[in-house]
């Protein structure tokens, strides 16, 4: 499977030296939702991922906000569609922009006139456990939030959704409303509190049209994962979304903190097994050309 156009869903890069990281800047600690990031706490760039991705055969790839500064959202977005334009990559561009603040609209805008731009991204993830926990409090219930979404299909961009199982139905309030704007649920919808309150959540998402998932992220399941463990979840997953519906995405460098590029690829290989030719070649990168309007035409 080496040989079927890989279109990578989830990817970061950064420049320490260019834009500020708060989370990739010391002190570092092991209490966070990632553990300790002091491993992958340096510049990664293209050159880097297509350094990790040697021997698949990469057809693009989609950059997601890889939590600059607040303040610096549109400088990353003007670096990455620099990069863009010189190198194609990244193919699509998801930006940061925080959909809670009254003065969103203005960033949404500035952002969709890069035409790498494909959507936006707020880290949303609540938990009651502060080691869990990416806010202060669960912006998904605030109206100003709710009303915030309801602005992205005005300027045609998608949502990449990340937030855990209980806020799943406050999510699927917004997006129910919003049938036109594609949203991809991040990193298999993080079941950090164990699949059965994941499998209790997550049907109100699968139901709706416009949501599909990415497969990435298993280390927020199981920090030292194995792909023997991950398989039945991974299938299960497919199972319920579809394989038209599903992206597979490497995460990287973030998933470095839990394992190395070939072993996600062969397991998104593994799981796959058993898929036709085209439902292979939709999940490993025509679902994420088709849904993030790429043109790659893999």
């Amino acid at each position: 499977m080496r040989d079927i156009p890989f279109v990578d869903a989830h990817v970061h890069l950064w420049d320490l030296e260019r834009i500020s990281y708060p989370w990739l800047t010391p002190p570092f600690s092991d209490d966070g939702p990632n553990g300790s990031v002091e491993a992958i706490a340096s510049t990664y760039l293209l050159d880097d991922y297509l350094a990790d991705a040697a021997g698949w055969n990469v057809a693009g790839m989609v950059h997601v906000d890889a939590g600059a500064a607040a303040s610096a959202a549109l400088d990353e977005t003007r670096w990455l569609q620099g990069i863009a334009d010189e190198r194609t990559m990244p193919s699509g561009i998801v930006a940061f922009a925080a959909l809670d603040d009254p003065a969103v609209e203005r960033l949404l805008a500035a952002h969709a006139e890069h035409r790498n731009v494909r959507g936006i991204r707020h880290i949303v993830n609540w938990h009651a456990d502060p080691k869990r926990t990416y806010t202060a409090r669960d912006v998904t219930a605030d109206p100003a939030w709710q009303h915030g979404f309801d602005l992205l299909g005005r300027y045609g961009l998608s949502f990449d959704l990340q937030c855990y199982p209980s806020q799943f139905a406050n999510v699927a309030e917004a997006i129910a409303r919003n049938p036109d704007v594609p949203v991809i649920l991040n990193h298999c919808g993080m079941p950090v509190d164990g699949l059965e309150r994941w499998r209790a959540e997550i049907a109100p998402l699968i139901a709706l049209p416009n949501v599909s998932v990415k497969m990435s992220g298993f280390g927020f399941i199981e920090r030292a994962w194995k792909p023997e463990g991950m398989t039945p979840f991974a299938r299960e997953l497919i199972d319920l979304f579809g394989p038209n519906r599903v992206l597979f995405a490497s995460d990287f460098p973030t998933d470095k903190l839990f394992c190395g590029f070939a072993q996600i690829l062969e397991t998104f290989a593994d799981v796959s097994a058993g898929f036709s030719d085209d439902e292979q070649r939709a999940m490993f990168g025509r679902n994420a050309d088709r849904i993030y309007r790429l043109g790659l035409g893999v």
